[in-house]
């Protein structure tokens, strides 16, 4: 009778854990994220993984959100397309998802956005850079982005910058990698430099995958340029830096901020390299700085915390939007946060992040310059926080 009694409430206590584990996968908000952990790009993108993951896992330990918690699927597209298109399919068709993040290079974005489409899933590019689709003033309704990085307005904030540097003697290089967005923004970058009567001396597309620099370096040495505005990759950008630095070249160098940059800034200790971005850095050692550092070394991360703020924005976004959405969550609940978003960054950016039904990118963007002073033997701000609008 012992015996019996005993077995019975093991199967019942096997059922109720069965049915609990049920019920908490029902019960969960769940995300889709295609990111590049390894391959071309995965020094920018790799660490938003690891900051979605101790974002969200203290996010869950107090409760989740409304309730309930945040199930975060995470797969790996090595930046392939024909990866990123089958974990975007399977998102909304097997795991039905909620919402669909893609964190990679923007060769993956066109099957990923058609499955989007096709669905009525929201799309968010945490991390990514942000295409036109989600600019004013008429924002694709199913793309909205967070990242730091937007074609158009970054050279809008870049090409002003250097014409005052240069200071009437500028001769400009020009370096993007050759996928759509980089190549388009360098271009549209040469089109703003020849407006305002700076000389465009060298422009050149490094393939995703390449092996040596050198070449790409050496055209733009000999084509004499004293200044050089690379947006791209971070491993395209520093890699054609150090080409140059390899040649002997002694220009400045302008480079978009891109999560390794401050830490690169430290390697690299070099007064001719600037990096300008939307993202404060941690030698602002602002309190959400400290918060993030001690999250970080808590959860032993594999990254350094100075290379966690672009996931850590995405993650608040994130956390905010699910805490405007009604439960039980859909598609087109989420979409409707998504559409009425303001994001206080808490120094991470010069000011909130707000999205409207018509702009899915942001109202201002804030952009600030730092470099490496070697005379101060640490990061400084050479441009302090410049807004431009998104309009």
């Amino acid at each position: 009778m012992i015996k019996k009694l005993f077995f019975g409430l093991v199967v019942m206590a096997f059922l109720s854990a069965v049915f609990a584990g049920t019920t908490l996968a029902k019960d969960a908000y769940v995300i889709g994220a295609s990111i590049a952990v390894t391959g071309p790009g995965s020094d920018t993108y790799a660490p938003i993984k690891e900051a979605f993951d101790i974002y969200f896992n203290d996010v869950n330990a107090k409760g989740g959100i409304n309730g309930h918690p945040v199930e975060i699927i995470v797969e790996d597209n090595g930046s392939q397309p024909s990866k990123a298109a089958a974990h975007a399919k399977k998102f909304v068709t097997q795991k039905k998802v909620v919402l669909s993040i893609i964190a990679s290079l923007s060769s993956t974005y066109a099957p990923v956005i058609q499955v989007s489409q096709r669905y009525k899933v929201p799309l968010f590019y945490g991390g990514a850079v942000c295409p036109s689709a989600v600019y004013p003033p008429k924002a694709d309704a199913f793309q909205f982005c967070s990242t730091a990085f937007g074609a158009k307005y970054d050279s809008q904030f870049a090409v002003p910058f250097l014409e005052e540097q240069g200071k009437g003697g500028l001769k400009l290089g020009l370096v993007a990698m050759n996928i759509p967005v980089s190549r388009g923004e360098i271009d549209y970058a040469e089109v703003l430099a020849k407006e305002k009567g700076i000389q465009v001396v060298d422009k050149e597309a490094t393939p995703p995958r390449t092996p040596d620099y050198t070449p790409f370096a050496t055209k733009i040495k000999n084509a004499g340029a004293n200044w050089v505005y690379a947006w791209s990759p971070w491993g395209s950008q520093i890699r054609t830096f150090e080409a140059l630095r390899k040649l002997g070249w002694k220009g400045n160098y302008l480079a978009y901020a891109h999560t390794p940059s401050e830490d690169e800034l430290k390697r690299i200790k070099d007064d001719g390299l600037y990096v300008f971005g939307t993202n404060a850095f941690f030698s602002d050692n602002s309190p959400m700085h400290q918060q993030i550092k001690a999250a970080a070394e808590k959860a032993k991360s594999i990254y350094p915390y100075t290379q966690l703020t672009e996931g850590w924005i995405a993650a608040m976004i994130l956390e905010e939007t699910l805490k405007n959405t009604p439960w039980p969550p859909t598609p087109e609940k989420v979409k409707a946060a998504m559409n009425n978003l303001k994001v206080d960054t808490r120094g991470l950016k010069g000011g909130p992040l707000v999205w409207t039904e018509n702009n899915h990118f942001r109202t201002v963007a804030h952009y600030r310059v730092y470099k490496w002073d070697s005379a101060k033997g640490g990061i400084v701000v050479v441009k302090d926080w410049t807004p431009i609008a998104a309009e």
